[in-house]
């Protein structure tokens, strides 16, 4: 059935309409149904209505375009749905709706220290929009430090909690990294740490990460941070083959003792749903036996020590000393950290540190953007 005088056209599946001077768009009958404007509760704002409650697939009885609305009425139950064109318009192209939090990634390299972000502690307790504009720089640059930090544990969990709820993992809620007696963990002695993310044993690593400075008199000990995702935007270029299969083969990571033992499969390149790199995950210390076939070995063990030789290329490399009342936040599926090794008995040097989720720190910038620009209306 075509109805031209409203601009509206029904097929089999869907209508089409024209939009915007003439455009014309398709809307499928089964999406126009499911996201009615009544299909959502006004205060909680989840759907109510069961696609799975309808008898048959939505037919269409009438549609019009009225004024700037799109007018359905449906064969079953004559239930009367209106559409806004500008809701229309923002799903017609068929690609994902705008989202701030979808921060193009800024890349640095070794001398990147000097234009770290930083954020008073205090400050960050008292005004939103700086909160706002330190998950910008983590979702943008992926790393930041924030000043001035209480020497608490509750210091720390408050400051994490600006950005998400607090993660605990099997090393507890918070994790101290300062030299233990007897250590379940490279970190927690003296010696030199290799590049590495974190807790890749976990089936869904930390997102973001935060180590809090608590003293830092040792001899040595310097931290060394690299942003992974512009060597591996590199390595894509240089060495795609190599590239390929470090995002499409899933390795094994482990972490186990008395009391955990814990086991998951990662990809060394982590890719969005466009291919483009979102991340990556590499811990030698954590990397359990590889447990492919061996003529797969003979492929993935020359890619993954060519990326190797270019994570440690000095290009990428910024060292420096990180100091007491410093806290250092940084993406952990982007940030590879280590550090160098200290002597133990010259001083003291004691970290702590604790997990928020990528996700929550999305959100959180999503909702502080929005009463930030509801405000500046």
């Amino acid at each position: 059935m075509n109805d031209t005088k409203f601009e509206v056209n029904l097929h089999a599946n869907g209508l089409s309409c024209l939009l915007d001077s003439g455009r014309k768009v398709y809307f499928n009958y089964f999406w126009l149904r499911d996201n009615c404007p009544t299909s959502f509760d006004l205060t909680t704002r989840e759907r109510v209505f069961d696609i799975f409650s309808l008898p048959y697939p939505p037919t269409v009885e009438t549609a019009q375009i009225i004024e700037d609305e799109l007018h359905i009425v449906w064969k079953e139950g004559a239930h009367k749905t209106i559409h806004s064109l500008a809701f229309l318009r923002e799903y017609s192209s068929g690609k994902p709706r705008m989202d701030v939090a979808a921060i193009a990634k800024e890349f640095w390299y070794k001398n990147y220290y000097p234009s770290i972000l930083r954020f008073d502690h205090n400050q960050l307790k008292t005004d939103p929009t700086l909160v706002e504009a330190w998950a910008e720089c983590i979702l943008k640059n992926g790393i930041s430090i924030v000043t001035n930090m209480p020497s608490t544990k509750a210091g720390l969990l408050e400051t994490a909690s600006l950005l998400g709820y607090v993660r605990p993992t099997f090393f507890d809620k918070t994790f101290e990294v300062k030299i233990h007696l007897s250590p379940v963990n490279l970190a927690y002695t003296a010696s030199a740490l290799e590049l590495h993310t974190d807790l890749p044993a976990e089936e869904l690593a930390p997102g973001i990460q935060y180590l809090h400075c608590l003293a830092n008199s040792v001899v040595g000990g310097d931290s060394i941070f690299i942003d992974g995702a512009a060597v591996a935007e590199d390595f894509k270029l240089s060495n795609p083959e190599d590239f390929a299969i470090l995002s499409k083969v899933d390795i094994p990571f482990c972490c186990g003792h008395e009391n955990f033992d814990m086991r998951a499969r990662q990809r060394v390149i982590e890719l969005d749903h466009n291919g483009n790199v979102s991340g990556l995950t590499i811990s030698g210390h954590l990397k359990d036996i590889f447990d492919h076939e061996q003529q797969l070995l003979d492929e993935y063990y020359p890619s993954l020590w060519r990326f190797g030789q270019l994570l440690n290329n000095p290009k990428y490399v910024m060292r420096f000393r990180l100091n007491a009342g410093e806290c250092i936040a940084f993406d952990n599926h982007r940030i590879v950290h280590g550090r160098e090794g200290f002597v133990s008995n010259s001083g003291r040097r004691h970290l702590r540190g604790c997990y928020t989720d990528t996700g929550e720190l999305r959100s959180t910038y999503r909702t502080l953007k929005a009463k930030h620009n509801k405000s500046a209306n």
